[in-house]
């Protein structure tokens, strides 16, 4: 593996254009921008007060940069670098913007969810969606951006409207069967539309792209229920991660349930592979520090760590919840597919130093992976099985059926991985810290010849 230097950034906000040719970074009110390959700056842009949200449209032409304080949207133009634009809601304020799949409109959502404005770059021309619904995921849209789902509340109801985005004119709305419709989210196919309820009641509901019910799913009643919903690359599961601890996995054909994967504190799956992550301080006597002139935040005090095969019975760390607290740290709170559907990646939030993967063929736990610290982010490579972690230390944690690698990343000053994302085409990861990131770039030969790898075939 090689790094690049650390580069300044603010708020996370980093994010790779869709073609996967350029970096754009926020530092305070700056927009830079990098070619990836070189990392040269091509672009720099000032903004008018310190950047919330940036994002690019998907053609890569335009970035998106969002003020919600002042409930400003500038736009810069790549091809046009003197060209940009302006939006300002004024008095009605700001809470959140996005670009529609075409690149060439923005849906701004302003305060108290009052209505969505829809600013088109090309004609100027401004609609407005009223009624929607401040809930987890209220706006979605269909992977090949043919449609918009928008959740909407009037009238002591949950509504759903679908909007065709050629046009934005209405396809169809209809209520739901939600006491509290928390969150929506299209199948990548865009034929099944999921909507689940809020964690108060245990539903799920599946609409066609029409309105009709398909199906409904309830679990348990009268318990804390649903935590969050994850679609598979392939469109066949959808994977629901509740408060109960369990993933319940449901099938594209009866909508029913095949599978459900457990997160015991006690694990005697002798099938499963358990990766624990041990460190070691490496020992430097203070006279040889003084001699050679090593700073304290020096990469050679680096705690080093690495992973460990573990025979069952594993006990896993297990945090008990304060029943007195509102969102209490408990159930499954994040699930991740990979690229190929064939694995999918589980993090229980009280036992938040572990990370599971199921195989999804074998509908059995694969690996755990037990860090000594509470797991951050994951992310699946967007190519290949292959998933990548953080814990918020100085150190990237990768896994693959083959194994697992812990690796320091050898930046001075004390970095610390807080969060990462892959590149589009997998040979890459943007590590970000707290205002700065690098690169880890993927050597494809040590990859190959698995020389990184803790292989599961060395137990002994």
């Amino acid at each position: 593996m090689n790094f690049s230097e650390l580069f300044k950034q603010s708020n996370q906000l980093c994010k790779v254009s869709p073609d996967g040719k350029y970096l754009a970074t926020c530092v305070q009110y700056r927009l830079v921008v990098r070619d990836v390959s070189t990392l040269q700056i091509l672009h720099l842009y000032t903004c008018l007060d310190q950047v919330s949200h940036m994002e690019w449209s998907s053609d890569s032409l335009f970035i998106l940069c969002a003020m919600y304080k002042r409930g400003l949207i500038q736009v810069w133009s790549l091809e046009q670098p003197d060209w940009h634009c302006k939006i300002d809601e004024g008095s009605i304020g700001l809470v959140s913007s996005r670009w529609s799949p075409d690149g060439r409109h923005i849906l701004n959502t302003t305060e108290f969810h009052l209505r969505v404005t829809v600013w088109s770059l090309c004609t100027k021309a401004v609609s407005y969606m009223k009624y929607p619904k401040a809930c987890q995921k209220g706006i979605d849209f269909s992977k090949d951006g043919g449609y918009m789902a928008l959740a909407e509340r009037r009238d002591c109801k949950d509504y759903v409207s679908i909007f065709v985005c050629e046009d934005w004119h209405l396809l169809r709305n209809f209520e739901t069967e939600t006491q509290d419709l928390s969150g929506l989210e299209w199948s990548p196919n865009g034929c099944v539309l999921a909507v689940w309820d809020s964690c108060l009641e245990y539903k799920v509901l599946l609409y066609s792209l029409d309105g009709r019910l398909l199906s409904t799913y309830s679990a348990y009643e009268w318990s804390l229920g649903v935590k969050c919903v994850s679609w598979s690359p392939s469109s066949q599961f959808l994977a629901i991660g509740s408060y109960d601890e369990k993933v319940r996995i449901l099938n594209h054909i009866t909508w029913g349930k095949i599978a459900q994967f457990e997160h015991p504190a006690s694990i005697d799956n002798t099938k499963a592979t358990v990766y624990k992550e041990v460190e070691r301080r490496p020992a430097v006597p203070s006279d040889e520090l003084l001699q050679h002139n090593i700073k304290v935040g020096s990469t050679l005090l680096n705690t080093k760590s690495k992973y460990e095969i573990c025979a069952p019975p594993i006990q896993i760390p297990v945090v008990k919840p304060d029943p007195d607290r509102a969102n209490p740290k408990i159930g499954v709170s994040v699930l991740a597919f990979s690229s190929d559907s064939r694995y999918l990646a589980s993090r229980n939030d009280n036992m938040a130093t572990a990370v599971w993967v199921w195989d999804m063929q074998k509908m059995s736990l694969e690996a755990v992976l037990e860090q000594t610290a509470a797991v951050r982010c994951f992310q699946w490579d967007p190519r290949h099985p292959r998933l990548a972690l953080c814990t918020g230390n100085s150190k990237l944690y990768l896994w693959s059926p083959r194994g697992c690698v812990s690796v320091q990343v050898p930046a001075e000053g004390g970095f610390q991985v807080q969060s990462l994302s892959w590149h589009c085409s997998g040979d890459f990861l943007i590590l970000l810290g707290k205002d700065q990131l690098c690169l880890c770039y993927m050597d494809a030969e040590q990859e190959e010849n698995g020389r990184l790898w803790r292989r599961k075939k060395d137990r002994k």
